[in-house]
């Protein structure tokens, strides 16, 4: 019975595996009323426009655009091009602690992650996690965001590894079905507990 191979090294998705994103985060404290709150996330920065800096629109473009469609919240617009760090709230619980482990045992590391070129620089440079990270694949710098088959390429030629050396977490369904396709070990993330055992089970804590 053939067996699958202990994967050389671990992919970690950033958003909502390494750390909590919402964009209420940041605007729950610039709009007070929780029903034009909602209203705003489901209308004006959503998570769907957001996705464009992520695959590589400039802010430059996005902003001002968006502000024209909605003059009323041009300042919350703007805040969110500045003030984004304040989407992140913090760690999600346990998975920082799984990759010191890791890191401990020499396992190699890698970022595979959905996240704007300009947001990750005024990111990266508050979390010094990263420097565990043997590399980190950013969407917007690349210009192609999960699920596409060509940043999981990308990820492969930066890595110099393929197929089942890799152990690929993501939160994301679709992201992890594209992984699989690319015979990744993909494990969709739901809490560090359950990451735990599947890197237990993979040989790799």
């Amino acid at each position: 019975m053939a067996t699958t191979p202990i994967p050389c090294a671990v992919v970690f998705d950033v958003g909502r595996v390494l750390f909590q994103w919402q964009l209420g985060a940041l605007f729950e404290k610039l709009i007070a009323e929780p029903e034009e709150l909602a209203w705003f996330l489901a209308n004006v920065v959503t998570e769907e426009w957001h996705f464009q800096h992520d695959r590589g629109r400039p802010l430059a473009e996005m902003i001002p655009e968006r502000i024209a469609q909605f003059p009323a919240y041009e300042a919350h617009i703007r805040a969110y091009a500045t003030r984004f760090n304040e989407t992140v709230p913090g760690p999600v619980e346990g998975t920082h602690e799984l990759v010191r482990r890791l890191h401990a045992r020499g396992v190699p590391l890698y970022c595979l992650t959905n996240f704007g070129d300009e947001f990750w620089a005024m990111f990266r440079p508050t979390q010094p996690i990263f420097d565990l990270f043997e590399d980190v694949i950013v969407s917007g710098t690349e210009k192609v965001a999960k699920p596409d088959p060509a940043i999981y390429a990308i990820t492969e030629a930066r890595s110099a590894l393929a197929g089942a050396e890799l152990f690929f977490t993501d939160d994301n369904a679709a992201n992890i079905a594209a992984g699989r396709a690319r015979g990744w070990q993909a494990h969709l993330f739901t809490d560090a507990a359950s990451l735990e055992a599947q890197l237990i089970e993979a040989g790799l804590l």
